[in-house]
């Protein structure tokens, strides 16, 4: 027993000497909470909020500083000057993505948003290219999403103003428009291939092994059947997922604050009135909506911890050295929760974009689609949709709670990668 003691401590000052030896002989990591042998720092971190973690070792270390998850360093930036300064000044030293083990075992390095090097440079070009082709950030797209903002209103009218759960609903809507995008066609939001499309996407994967013929044999390229089908993917679950959890928990904080939605619905029978359908054009004549979509986005902080970074080379990034390869978690939360840029953060206030004169006043702080090389290819259609989803819905509907507003719950049901909005139905009520 004696001599397994002795071993077990001799094993762990071995990896602790390793850890440190590999840290120092290859970089200057910044100072963070000790690791311990094999483990890191796992239980010195909240696994249920990783970002709650982060902001009390902030408190101790700094802007920069080092955990480790495992026997793997990640260097932490939390604040706007740091994150500015690598997502945005040196863009593209800090524009390689990081791991996560079950994704890059999925993915398998394609697609766009875990891919790196050529084969993200490639298909993130050719994927823009695309979708400009395709209308995005033009009225071509801004028309798709009217009309199926249209046919969402039909089926909210269908509900009679009895309780419903608008989630997949208001999955229907991006998802319709990625694939009028992707596919030249939309789904009826009652057909079963839709259905099917949505629940069982996953399902896509067994594709993977369908050769692209003439590409199968060319090593140089990045475009082969496996990797349009996860660059699909990626369009279709990021361009689906985020912006129906937004609309869900922005209808969520609405039925909380009832004195915002009729001051949104005011504007809108201003700005708009009743008889055509909101445009993109209104939204320069609508600030007080326009801060409601930013302050919905802000408060929900839907990813408070941005997918994960990596340096493409080494870096000095102020009196550290980062080796090649070193992983980079950025907290979000430290910006959209910043007391000095959003005076009492933790209150839902439209007001934290709006300044004296009742104008919109932005934000470099507002980094909901991240920023630099690696900002989110759809943030111009997501913008788009959440105004023109929002609108349609307010124009047409007074939204009602199965329960008094103060006793309304928006906690996140779950913190992980993101934030889920807690369960809920409620009544849309004709004006």
């Amino acid at each position: 027993m004696a001599l397994f003691i002795v071993l077990v401590v001799f094993l762990s000052c071995l990896i602790l000497f390793s850890l440190w030896n590999r840290r120092h002989a290859k970089g200057k990591l910044p100072p963070g909470p000790t690791p311990l042998p094999i483990i890191g720092n796992i239980l010195q971190l909240n696994i249920k909020n990783i970002d709650k973690s982060l902001s009390t070792l902030a408190k101790d270390y700094g802007p920069v500083f080092t955990v480790h998850f495992g026997m793997k360093p990640t260097v932490v930036l939390y604040g706007y000057e740091v994150v500015k300064e690598a997502l945005i000044d040196r863009a593209e030293e800090f524009s390689g993505r990081g791991s996560y083990p079950v994704i890059d075992h999925i993915l398998q390095g394609l697609g766009i948003a875990f891919s790196n090097g050529d084969i993200w440079k490639q298909t993130r070009r050719f994927s823009l290219t695309v979708l400009r082709n395709m209308g995005m950030g033009k009225k071509t797209i801004e028309d798709r999403i009217k009309e199926e903002a249209l046919c969402l209103i039909d089926e909210l009218i269908k509900t009679n103003g009895s309780p419903c759960d608008p989630t997949f609903l208001l999955t229907c809507v991006p998802c319709n428009v990625i694939a009028s995008v992707i596919f030249l066609n939309r789904f009826d939001y009652g057909d079963k291939k839709f259905h099917s499309l949505i629940h069982y996407f996953h399902e896509n994967f067994r594709l993977v092994s369908t050769p692209w013929i003439q590409e199968k044999h060319n090593k140089q390229s990045d475009f082969t059947m496996e990797n349009l089908i996860f660059t699909i993917w990626d369009l279709f679950s990021a361009g689906t997922e985020t912006t129906s959890t937004t609309m869900k928990y922005g209808l969520l904080l609405l039925l909380k604050h009832p004195e915002v939605s009729a001051k949104v619905q005011e504007e809108i029978d201003r700005v708009i009135g009743r008889d055509r359908s909101p445009c993109m054009q209104d939204r320069s004549r609508m600030p007080y909506t326009d801060a409601v979509l930013h302050e919905i986005q802000r408060y929900i902080n839907l990813l408070p911890i941005n997918l994960p970074h990596n340096v493409i080379q080494d870096v000095k990034f102020r009196e550290y050295i980062f080796p090649k390869g070193t992983e980079i978690m950025v907290s979000l939360t430290s910006l959209l929760y910043d007391e000095k840029e959003f005076p009492n953060p933790q209150k839902f206030d439209p007001g934290h974009f709006l300044d004296e004169s009742g104008n919109f006043k932005k934000s470099d702080h507002f980094m909901a689609f991240s920023a630099g090389k690696r900002v989110c290819v759809g943030e111009g259609l997501a913008r788009m949709e959440l105004f023109l989803i929002l609108t349609s819905i307010l124009q047409h509907f007074t939204l009602k709670p199965l329960i008094d507003p103060k006793d309304i719950d928006t906690t996140p049901s779950t913190i992980g990668l993101g934030s889920v909005p807690p369960s809920y139905e409620l009544c849309f009520i004709p004006v």
